[in-house]
């Protein structure tokens, strides 16, 4: 088992389980983060730390393409361990259905 981010972290991008993460494997895109499913220990600390409930743990149903997702852009993108403010529009996007359209590829700054 591994933990992984789904769609709603897009446009939302709340950094609260980066800085509880004991082995740093969150990786940042320009508007969501997705977790290294191979550095994950499964330990599951950030899973209650995500105020948009975008993290999962992958034996959920229904979740392969978004471990497809994580599994892919941790490998393009930046390390990030530093916690900064989420995106001005976080909350108005939290919870917004039909947000994997405005997923971007785009790497973010990480630390």
């Amino acid at each position: 088992m591994t933990y992984i981010v789904v769609e709603n972290c897009i446009k939302c991008k709340y950094m609260d389980c980066v800085e509880v993460c004991p082995v740093d494997c969150f990786y940042e895109g320009e508007n969501m983060l997705v977790i290294h499913p191979d550095e994950c220990i499964d330990c599951g600390v950030c899973e209650p730390e995500c105020p948009a409930e975008a993290i999962k743990p992958d034996t959920e149903p229904g979740l392969e393409s978004w471990l497809k997702l994580n599994t892919e852009y941790a490998t393009k993108w930046p390390n990030i361990t530093v916690k900064r403010d989420p995106p001005a529009d976080a909350k108005a996007n939290d919870g917004k259905p039909g947000k994997l359209a405005l997923f971007s590829p785009n790497p973010g700054q990480g630390d």
